[in-house]
């Protein structure tokens, strides 16, 4: 089956969708819009977790699309957050520490996407790695280094966090974390019992509500619980690589087939010359004198 005409351009449409949201929220952050500059880069978020989806719904899946889906989160969670908060505060820094701090987030959000680009080539993974990722993603580092400028239009810029070194070290936290070797576990691969589904949808029309009255301080508790959540990504990650038996179950390894599988007798090959059984053939019949001769004096009429 083909792919869809007249929308296989939509994935594509999407990830500049969402690099365009990248760059507004540095364009809203210069004019000192800081919440529309957060909410750029989590719109950026959202419509990057949906271009693959939509890639692969609409069977218009190319190489050109990841490279661009590449560019775009580079740009969107690495340069575009540096910039914000080099706008918001670094930029005040003596001799520059503030600006290095941004290259240095920026430059570990690309090298995080050049490795993730390569580990999509390996030809052996790893079937305990199945459903994690190799550090921080950068959507979810790009959202979290701003967690001080939040935190600084809620409660205002009294508290530590409105410090420019306590920024700094952040910003350089999280840019560190998506190049570490921590895993975290990808939202697609969890797994929800069915008894589940129904209060996860209560806290989650709660969680909507509360985001609408409380959107900074809603924004940093989802921030802290991923980061909370890391240590037992950690543990779930060693407790899989040393447990094989578990590796089908967490689907690393792909089930065996219920096909059964048939054994087929092989022909014996005839040999010119010889019987089915390998023995010689008879001399009358290897050269055809004897079947001539029957035909020959069955046509035969007899004389008057």
């Amino acid at each position: 089956m083909g792919t869809v005409p007249g929308v296989r351009f939509l994935p594509n449409a999407i990830t500049v969708l969402a690099l365009c949201a990248g760059l507004t929220s540095a364009a809203f952050a210069m004019n000192g819009e800081w919440i529309l500059a957060v909410g750029a880069i989590a719109a950026a978020a959202i419509l990057d977790s949906l271009d693959g989806p939509a890639a692969r719904l609409l069977r218009s899946t190319s190489r050109i699309g990841a490279e661009l889906d590449s560019l775009s989160d580079c740009i969107s969670f690495g340069v575009a957050p540096a910039l914000v908060m080099y706008i918001w505060i670094l930029r005040d820094q003596a001799r520059g520490f503030g600006w290095l701090v941004c290259l240095l987030f920026a430059v570990c959000a690309a090298l995080r996407l050049a490795r993730f680009n390569s580990l999509l080539d390996d030809a052996d993974p790893k079937p305990w790695a199945k459903g994690f990722f190799t550090g921080v993603p950068t959507p979810a580092g790009g959202l979290m280094v701003t967690a001080p400028l939040l935190l600084t239009v809620r409660l205002g810029d009294d508290g530590f966090w409105a410090h420019p070194w306590a920024v700094a070290i952040w910003v350089a936290f999280i840019g560190l974390l998506m190049v570490s070797r921590v895993p975290s576990i990808a939202l697609k691969s969890i797994r929800l019992p069915t008894k589940l589904i129904l209060p996860m949808l209560i806290l989650l029309v709660l969680g909507v509500y509360l985001l609408f009255v409380e959107p900074e301080i809603v924004t940093v508790i989802g921030m802290v619980v991923y980061l909370l959540h890391l240590p037992y990504a950690a543990w779930r990650y060693n407790h899989l690589k040393n447990h094989p038996e578990l590796w089908r179950t967490s689907g690393g390894v792909r089930r065996r087939s219920t096909r059964r599988v048939r054994l087929r007798i092989p022909r014996r090959q005839r040999v010119a010359g010889r019987l089915p059984d390998g023995s010689p053939m008879p001399r009358q019949r290897r050269f055809g004198t004897e079947r001539q001769g029957r035909t020959r004096g069955g046509n035969r009429r007899p004389m008057q």
